[in-house]
């Protein structure tokens, strides 16, 4: 049974439980209690993005049809507002702006209004899912979701089709292995932003203090007793829960079973109950990486690389655990009832201009999922030559042979596994 003596949650975590919570999914106890009813064996996908999709939208549920598509009026207002996740694009460090957004409205005319306001998939989205339904504007003309909850509303009908005469570049430069998946073949409504890889990442100079090393490869150095209280996780539940599904040998892009699941959850709450965990969090455990609150987190590839170009030292680390990481990719979708289809349209083909993309992935550091990148970024002053051969950007075969996607999840089993991370996490 869970306990209620946990570390308090982040808010992003917290509020992934009021928007699991309001979604009436089975709890922990419950779902033991009646473990045969989940039928896991029939039907389930393999690896990767195949697989049904863990959709809970109007169309997964058969309730409420499919709202209206807004009208475009992009020909009359030169503006887009698109919500992103935080370090996720190039900036000055001067002026705080990104030099590839104005460059874009320079040369476009549409002004942009970006906002690094997604935390965590299920709070966004918890937040504007009533708006979503209803086909309603809510000042939104591009999101970038994470594959499995971009799944979700693509299934459940709320995302606009794309145009792709407005994307040539898309449809030539998308790399081969992200063109055709699950919920969107042939990338009719998502364009991958970015993509990345799960792992450890850790403050280098705060672990050798604690612990005298100078890197982790194992999750079970996380559970170092030096640690406790120094450590976070990440709040979605696939990212973390996965990783530790990988430290018990769990191949999480094929079909696993209740049992392996729970196990995982078991090492989950005995440390959050034990106090080594210190909270669980969404983008914002960077900070407290930085302030030293935090030595150590389960992490994006992505973020502790930027927050070394920040410091202008290797003053943070990161590594797959030597049992395996996962692999991830975030996409732009245009919501359902957006008023500014077209410009989002036409930044997302300016993104996908190999040159363009050579400058965010020399900043995020992020896997680039644009062909010719890779060249381009070679030609950037003052990229190091370390950006340019990073395996955390442009992927080798060996550690690509190392991650997983986590598989999609039937309807009934994202029910069911939220059920159980919901009351580990707020119960």
């Amino acid at each position: 049974m869970p306990s209620s003596k946990h570390p308090p949650l982040g808010p992003e975590a917290a509020a992934v439980v009021r928007a699991l919570s309001s979604s009436g999914r089975l709890s922990r106890r419950s779902l033991l209690g009646s473990a045969g009813v989940l039928g896991l064996g029939a039907g389930l996908a393999g690896c990767g993005t195949s697989g049904t999709s863990g959709g809970t939208g109007a169309s997964a549920q058969g309730a409420t049809p499919k709202p209206p598509q807004a009208k475009d009026v992009s020909d009359t207002e030169k503006t887009l507002a698109w919500a992103n996740w935080t370090l996720y694009i190039d900036k000055n460090e001067d002026s705080k702006t990104s030099p590839t957004l104005m460059e874009f409205t320079k040369s476009t005319g549409i002004t942009v209004n970006y906002q690094e306001e997604v935390e965590d998939n299920d709070s966004f989205y918890g937040k504007h899912q009533g708006q979503w339904r209803q086909g309603q504007d809510f000042d939104r003309d591009l999101v970038v979701f994470t594959d499995w909850m971009a799944s979700r509303v693509v299934k459940a009908g709320w995302v606009q089709k794309l145009d792709k005469k407005n994307i040539p570049n898309g449809e030539k430069n998308l790399l081969d292995t992200l063109k055709n998946i699950d919920y969107d073949p042939g990338r009719n409504y998502s364009l991958t932003w970015q993509s990345g890889y799960t792992g450890l990442g850790w403050n280098v100079a705060r672990l050798k203090a604690l612990t005298g090393k100078t890197e982790l490869r194992t999750l079970d150095e996380l559970w170092d007793p030096k640690l406790k209280g120094r450590i976070e996780v990440l709040s979605d539940m696939r990212d973390t829960v996965g990783l530790i599904m990988k430290s018990q040998n769990v191949k999480v892009g094929e079909k696993f079973t209740t049992n392996q699941f729970d196990a995982a959850m078991d090492v989950l709450e005995k440390q959050l109950s034990s106090g080594q965990i210190r909270q669980v969090k969404g983008n914002s455990y960077k900070e407290d990486l930085v302030s030293g609150d935090a030595v150590a987190a389960i992490c994006w590839s992505g973020d502790i690389f930027q927050l070394n170009s920040e410091a202008k030292g290797q003053k943070y680390g990161f590594a797959l655990p030597e049992s395996g990481g996962l692999l991830w990719n975030d996409n732009m979708i245009v919501p359902i009832g957006a008023r500014h289809k077209s410009n989002a349209e036409i930044l997302m083909n300016y993104y996908y201009d190999p040159a363009v993309a050579a400058k965010v992935a020399a900043y995020v550091n992020y896997i680039c999922p644009v062909k010719g990148a890779q060249e381009e970024i070679a030609k950037l002053k003052g990229v190091s030559r370390e950006i340019v051969k990073s395996p955390y950007i442009f992927p080798t075969a060996e550690d690509l042979g190392r991650v997983e996607i986590f598989r999609s999840l039937s309807t009934q089993e994202e029910r069911d596994f939220t059920g159980i991370y919901q009351e580990v996490l707020g119960a």
